[in-house]
């Protein structure tokens, strides 16, 4: 039988429920959000004079539930329109309807009693072949479809997603004793390819694979505290990116997931376990008194931390009283800074003789011990729990790539000395004469299996471009970027510059591509995989040759940037760019010329260039203002002064969008660029489209003359900034800005419709750009972005 979803109903409506909802909305499927019928009506519904019996009454959890959706932050939807494909119902009302889906996900509360007479409700609606499942974060799978009808009990299985369900990639699917091994294999590829996730199969044991070792790294991570006398901050302070975790590290992610939560998730290992485990999770008294105070995190805006006025505190498990945070600070620390790469941080940290590195190895030590015990037991292979930690807790190495970066033999000797018991699966790797869980060979990773190595299994669609280099070379290299022959007839220009900032090496490296993809390849594509894709120009760059007087030096690298963004828009091989993440200021003037964008769903592109003093210089301004114009309807008349307005604001706010989706609504993507759900497919979509293209016939676009809003257009420009002006929302300093914007924009002083040339309006728009880099609050703008990291308004 072969599956398709779409059509789908979440039943619960809570946060995760909606979540969940939301994100199915994201990638353009229905969904029904079913919940209970209130018992009671509340003032508000009693003033309208509605009662039990009005559907608005009937369907309120739900309802409210939606509403939420636009108000939640981070935003569960990548625009607000998506929420009109959630239907809000109830269980009473609206339970048959779930004859007419494809999947049913189950997100009520975390009873099995409860979920199994629900389950028995479904069966008798559901039609054959539908997928139920249940978000069930702890409640066995098996035990959950029992008494079910066979095909019910074939197409049930857990998916475990973690929340925030539309930014957490992890998704744990749980196949019970029945499922069917098709049903687990579609849900494993519409997981990756449709819900963009990172699918780990876990097996049907308390808390599954990510929470599992989480909760018990954690509670370690509070014993050691306890016992060595360090304080919540201090373990904080190095139990976060020092150690490729997240900046939230332990006891504030505990403050953001929420302490009740926490709790629930420890206590349902604790009553599945037993001996020694079940000890590590029992919870300190200090947390259950915690609970009992209601000091349960950031929703009770108090936990294991405190702000207070601007100080943060830190509570004193001891005393039950707050205090300033502390941090430690030791040799070791420093030294670990001086490392290049994780990996021997990680070593050099772990080994220290002081208080960091007595921490870290007394917490690290259990917890690696701990996931080479369970190996086989909650998962199959290695690769699946290290997967889960990364994708579901953030942890740039996963507890095996760990153990791995500390040494295998050295870290097992010291355990050994301190009386540690060994786990076998280690043990065997030794005994074997091999000393890492993972090798890799040509580019390609093997994992040790507990006898032998096995290939790591890879989706074709993932393209790992650091591996991908080992194994294929690069074209041409500089300090900035590489071009990489893709395979196929594609190349892939890849920034690796610091921050992937674009200084005169990425420009260089641009003019190469394009000339060497129209001698010998089918098209090009612009991405990478770093944390950005880029962030812009390299302001320091800038800042410095404007300090230094240079202006016939800057005015030399406007020129080669514009140059080299009009080569990628006149290509004669398709071009097609892959933002993803932070795609700003001159990040975003790279993908606005390409003949195509294939962007990730998590691209917040914007030209923010005003934030530090500026106006976009690399052609940003009149791209967008084409795009705007070439995205109306063929049977709509342009009003060149609206257009202009639009992308004057969009500039002149610095607006950033908060998804591959707002960034279409904000036209810097158009109808025809695609979206990738799946950040990791990223790279294969595009080379596919860029294939797409050429097989297509493609034709560069040819130079053709802009219609600008000319005088009537700076005018009704400048006369919105002046009212923001008058209203204290700009500074002075923002309407200088504003006014070199506006003439750029409009093309300066010609009538409205005037036809120009391209060249004239990079020519305004360098020109604004030199003047306003020579004004001193436009340097002060910048220095504080680069030494603060955000704007300063002067």
């Amino acid at each position: 039988m072969s599956y398709k979803i779409k059509k789908a109903a979440v039943l619960g409506s809570g946060v995760m429920g909606s979540g969940i909802a939301a994100h199915l909305a994201n990638i353009g499927i229905p969904v029904m959000l079913l919940d209970i019928v209130p018992k009671e009506t509340t003032q508000e519904e009693q003033a309208k004079g509605l009662t039990l019996e009005d559907k608005a009454v009937r369907n309120r959890m739900a309802q409210t539930a939606t509403q939420k959706l636009l108000k939640q932050k981070p935003a569960p939807l990548t625009q607000k329109k998506n929420l009109q494909l959630i239907t809000p119902g109830n269980f009473e009302d609206d339970l048959d309807k779930l004859s007419d889906v494809d999947w049913v996900i189950e997100v009520i509360v975390e009873n099995l009693e409860i979920k199994k007479s629900l389950y028995e409700k479904i069966d008798a609606v559901r039609k054959p072949g539908t997928i139920i499942s249940s978000n069930t974060s702890g409640i066995s799978i098996n035990a959950m479809a029992e008494g079910r009808s066979e095909d019910f009990q074939k197409h049930f299985l857990g998916t475990h997603f973690f929340n925030p369900p539309r930014y957490l990639k992890l998704l744990e699917i749980i196949p019970a004793h029945k499922t069917a091994p098709e049903v687990v294999e579609f849900m494993q590829q519409f997981g990756e390819d449709q819900l963009g996730k990172g699918v780990v199969l876990a097996k049907d044991t308390p808390n599954f694979i990510a929470n599992r070792i989480g909760t018990y790294g954690l509670l370690v991570t509070v014993r050691e505290m306890q016992n060595r006398g360090y304080s919540i901050g201090e373990v904080d302070s190095v139990t976060g990116p020092l150690i490729g975790r997240p900046k939230s590290a332990t006891f504030r992610t505990l403050d953001v997931v929420g302490l009740d939560t926490f709790m629930h998730v420890s206590r349902n290992v604790y009553d599945q376990t037993e001996g020694e485990e079940q000890q590590v999770f029992k919870t300190p008294d200090f947390m259950t008194q915690m609970v009992e105070n209601g000091w349960i995190g950031a929703k009770a805006k108090q936990g294991f931390f405190q702000k207070k006025d601007k100080e943060i505190l830190e509570l004193d498990p001891e005393t039950m009283e707050y205090r300033p945070a502390q941090k430690l600070k030791t040799p070791s620390q420093e030294m670990a800074k001086q490392q290049k790469g994780l990996s021997a941080k990680m070593k050099t940290l772990v080994y220290a003789d002081d208080r960091t590195g007595e921490l870290l190895w007394s917490i690290l030590a259990p917890t690696l011990a701990y996931s080479a015990q369970l190996h086989g037991e909650i998962a199959d292979d290695i690769v699946a729990i290290d997967n889960a930690m990364k994708w579901g807790f953030g942890w740039e190495q996963g507890p095996f790539e760990v153990w791995d970066a500390i040494g295998v033999k050295q870290s097992t000797e010291k355990m050994t000395a301190q009386g540690l018991e060994v786990p076998t699966f280690a043990q065997s790797l030794l005994d074997k004469g091999f000393d890492s869980f993972y090798k890799e060979e040509n580019g390609d990773l093997y994992y040790f299996d507990g006898s032998d190595y096995q290939s790591v299994p890879v989706n074709d669609k993932v393209i790992d471009l650091k591996r991908y280099k080992k194994k294929h070379g690069v074209i041409k290299s500089n300090s900035g970027a590489s071009l990489i022959d893709l395979g196929d007839g594609i190349a892939l220009l890849e920034f690796h510059s610091r921050s992937n900032a674009i200084g005169l090496d990425i420009m260089q490296m641009i003019n190469f591509a394009v000339d060497e993809v129209e001698k010998n390849y089918k098209g090009l594509v612009i991405g990478n995989q770093g944390k950005n894709f880029c962030v812009g120009a390299n302001l320091g760059m800038i800042l410095m040759e404007a300090q230094d007087d240079n202006i016939f030096e800057l005015d030399l690298t406007i020129r080669t940037f514009q140059n080299a963004m009009l080569k990628l828009k006149y290509s004669s091989k398709p071009v097609v760019a892959a933002p993803f993440g932070m795609t700003l200021g001159g990040g975003a003037e790279v993908i606005l010329p390409a003949a195509r964008v294939q962007a990730s769903m998590e691209t917040y592109m914007g030209l923010v260039e005003a934030g530090v003093g500026l106006i976009p210089g690399g052609g940003g301004n009149k791209e967008l203002y084409m795009k705007q114009l070439k995205g109306l309807p063929n049977h709509v008349t342009a009003d060149y002064v609206n257009v202009a307005a639009g992308v004057f604001e969009s500039i002149a706010t610095a607006k950033v969008s908060t998804s591959a989706d707002e960034a279409r609504q904000n036209n810097f993507l158009n109808f025809v660029d695609h979206i990738s759900v799946n950040s990791d497919h990223l790279i294969y979509d595009a080379k596919q489209l860029a294939l797409a293209l050429h097989d297509s016939g493609y034709q560069a676009p040819r130079r053709e003359k802009v219609p600008v809003a000319g005088e009537a257009g700076y005018a009704a420009m400048l006369l919105g900034a002046e009212g923001m002006l008058l209203s204290g929302y700009i500074s002075e300093h923002d309407m200088k800005i504003a006014k070199k914007l506006a003439y750029v924009l409009s093309g300066g002083k010609l009538p409205y419709g005037t036809k120009v040339d391209e060249q004239y309006l990079l020519d305004l728009e360098r020109e604004a750009f030199l003047s306003l880099v020579a004004e001193p609050k436009s340097q002060q703008r910048m220095q504080h972005m680069l030494v603060k990291g955000k704007p300063l308004r002067n």
